[in-house]
């Protein structure tokens, strides 16, 4: 459980554009340099999704860890959410809208706020911008049942399909299926 939280705090700290409170995509430790300072939406998804995992796994004792990674995902949600686009999806690069749209993001950032919520310590406020990433989603599955749209195979450079973007739709349903059955019971 430590070296998780060594790990989430080693990319907190070399990631983070305090300009954007948002990851940057890439750091080279080899030469100390930013190959891609891009804010890659995926990334920042994957950011959110692994804190709240990560969260979820500590024991008793770890109340402050807890609290700073919950501070931390509200960052970035906060942050991502701001480049939400009016469909729900979002930008591969959050703050380029010349960059192409793409879903998966906003499937994580969904599946992010859905458990978030769940677990009671994240504000329903957040559900409003859940609810339209997941529309988005769910408006490019194909006939096939795949979701279209998310940064493509095998680069990661176009929109496409690959597996962590049907893995994370996944996610998100079985995520907002908790929140839903809690809910029910209020």
């Amino acid at each position: 459980m430590v070296e998780a939280l060594h790990q989430l705090d080693g990319y907190w700290r070399i990631l983070l554009d305090e300009s954007k409170n948002l990851l940057s995509h890439r750091w080279d430790d080899a030469t100390k340099t930013y190959p891609r300072r891009d804010v890659w939406g995926v990334g920042n998804g994957w950011a959110a999704a692994g804190m709240i995992r990560v969260r979820a796994m500590l024991p008793e004792g770890y109340e402050a860890q807890k609290q700073l990674l919950e501070q931390r995902i509200r960052i970035l949600l906060d942050a991502a959410f701001r480049y939400q686009r009016q469909d729900g999806a979002f930008h591969d690069v959050l703050d380029d809208p010349t960059s192409f749209r793409e879903i998966n993001c906003g499937q994580m950032f969904a599946y992010t706020v859905y458990r978030g919520v769940a677990e009671g310590w994240l504000e329903e406020s957040y559900l409003p911008y859940a609810e339209k990433s997941r529309a988005a989603a769910l408006a490019s599955v194909d006939a096939y049942g795949l979701v279209q749209d998310v940064c493509g195979l095998p680069f990661f450079d176009k929109p496409g399909v690959a597996a962590e973007g049907q893995a994370f739709f996944v996610l998100m349903e079985t995520a907002r299926e908790k929140w839903n059955s809690i809910s029910d019971r209020r």
